[in-house]
């Protein structure tokens, strides 16, 4: 059985994601997302619960950043009916506002989908870097 036009439409959410990102797009971003999203990203909290708070994130990186660009890498879906899941790398990267650059890290991404009215949706996403168990440090230097 041909996957590819099943895995082209989980692609298409993430490729939402990494150009609104790029255009600074709230609006964008908030199209792939439910109204009741769970995301576990890298800055604290340990949790954020629905959409208000996942942009409120987003929100934040973009008045940080001038430009900003976000690279996604290896990624892999699964999908059974109205739920999918996928993951890989990305690297948030871009130029600070006092005109710094940042190459940004690497780091692995999970997101979990579920189709609403013939769209597929983000229902969480979780986001971290490996552990350097005797620094309790995270590995930010690692690249896939």
């Amino acid at each position: 059985m041909n996957t590819e036009p099943r895995q082209a439409e989980l692609r298409h959410v993430i490729d939402s994601i990494v150009d609104g990102i790029a255009a600074k797009d709230i609006d964008t971003i908030r199209a792939v997302y439910a109204a009741d999203v769970v995301s576990f990203d890298v800055e604290p909290p340990l949790q954020t619960a629905g959409i208000d708070a996942k942009l409120r994130n987003w929100e934040r990186v973009f008045q940080v950043f001038a430009t900003v660009a976000y690279e996604v890498r290896d990624l892999a879906f699964e999908r059974a009916d109205d739920l999918a899941f996928g993951h890989g790398f990305g690297r948030l990267s871009g130029t600070l506002g006092n005109g710094a650059p940042v190459k940004g890290m690497w780091v692995r991404a999970t997101f979990c989908f579920r189709r609403v009215d013939d769209a597929w949706l983000i229902v969480h996403d979780h986001v971290s870097v490996p552990l350097v168990v005797e620094t309790g440090k995270g590995a930010t230097e690692l690249e896939p």
